[in-house]
């Protein structure tokens, strides 16, 4: 811990620091699920120094050996309860919705947003610029660069449906527009997942609409994730991902199997929907990583199928199938 804080130090005198800084800041705090044991060290830059205190911080940190775990709004994160080693840098700070020209890259029309800014935010601020291109995200509890990262969908839409760019600190800290290119996504998934690369802002289509009609979307969206019993319980919303090729969602999969209400510990199936796996109020990582391996077994032994979580674990779990 000395060392981290030595390191840390040095850093942000060396750059000009602004924000908050936290050490053994507890995880739990910081995910929907609110489970997660302590980080080393919790960091939120101010957006007036975010870009460069990020690539500094991640450089130094790479030269260093010292992990550094990226948080969005945590809510599609499993963080263990042992918590995280090293440094967690929180974009939160790191948030507003550009509209007109693309700052970087001149695109227009278009909405910019950076990345730490909450979807909800980001939706109701396209809304009053007469933008419809987010409001099929109305009501999800994530971060801007989560929903680029996962390329999150409901509703019938991705968010790679209405990209134009990304703006990244690429491997070699320098930041780097990518253009969007359909072949580089697909169902949840981006180009993201597969590099070291900071997501600072992404650009949309707007898709101007009239204001009153993005509003009845974004209401009905809302709404609907209300009566679906999302904000409940703690939870991540959709633990595993739908497949076409089971023929039907995989909540009525694991509802008509009769597993909702399955518990571990204080992490359980929530009795109205078979997807959503909800914390009642003690639940630890390990139950919830222990309930997802039950629903993947038990789903494989009558059906035959594999289930494929789409919460993401920290580290990466694969979990065993008994044969």
């Amino acid at each position: 811990m000395n060392r981290l804080r030595e390191f840390l130090e040095k850093i942000n005198t060396k750059v000009g620091f602004s924000g908050l800084v936290r050490y053994d800041e507890p995880m739990a705090l910081h995910t929907t699920f609110r489970v997660g044991g302590p980080a080393d060290v919790w960091v939120q830059a101010d957006a007036a120094v975010f870009p460069d205190y990020a690539a500094a911080l991640l450089r130094a940190a790479a030269d260093e050996a010292i992990p550094v775990f990226i948080l969005g709004h945590g809510a599609n994160l499993v963080v263990p309860d042992t918590g995280l080693r090293g440094i967690v840098l929180d974009t939160g700070a790191w948030a507003g919705v550009m509209s007109g020209a693309n700052a970087v890259s001149g695109t227009a029309p278009a909405l910019r947003i950076r990345s730490g800014t909450e979807v909800d935010a980001a939706v109701e601020a396209a809304a009053q610029e007469g933008a419809g291109a987010l409001a099929f995200l109305a009501g999800m509890p994530a971060s801007i660069g989560g929903a680029v990262y996962m390329n999150a969908r409901c509703y019938g839409r991705s968010v790679s449906d209405t990209l134009i760019e990304v703006e990244i600190l690429d491997e070699a800290f320098q930041r780097t527009i990518v253009p969007f290119r359909p072949e580089d996504y697909g169902y949840k998934k981006s180009p993201f997942q597969n590099r070291a690369a900071l997501i600072l802002s992404a650009t949309f289509r707007p898709e101007p609409r009239p204001l009153a009609e993005i509003w009845l979307e974004i209401e009905a969206h809302r709404q609907d994730r209300e009566r679906k019993g999302h904000y409940r319980f703690p939870s991540a919303g959709s633990v595993f991902k739908n497949n076409r090729a089971f023929g039907k969602p995989t909540g009525q999969i694991i509802d008509e199997l009769g597993l909702c209400g399955l518990g571990f510990g204080g992490a359980e199936v929530a009795p109205w929907h078979g997807n959503i796996i909800i914390n009642t109020g003690t639940a630890t990582a390990a139950d919830i990583r222990a309930l997802v391996d039950e629903l993947i077994s038990r789903v494989h032994a009558a059906l035959g199928i594999t289930l494929e979580p789409e919460i993401l674990f920290v580290p990466p779990h694969s979990p065993v199938i008994a044969a």
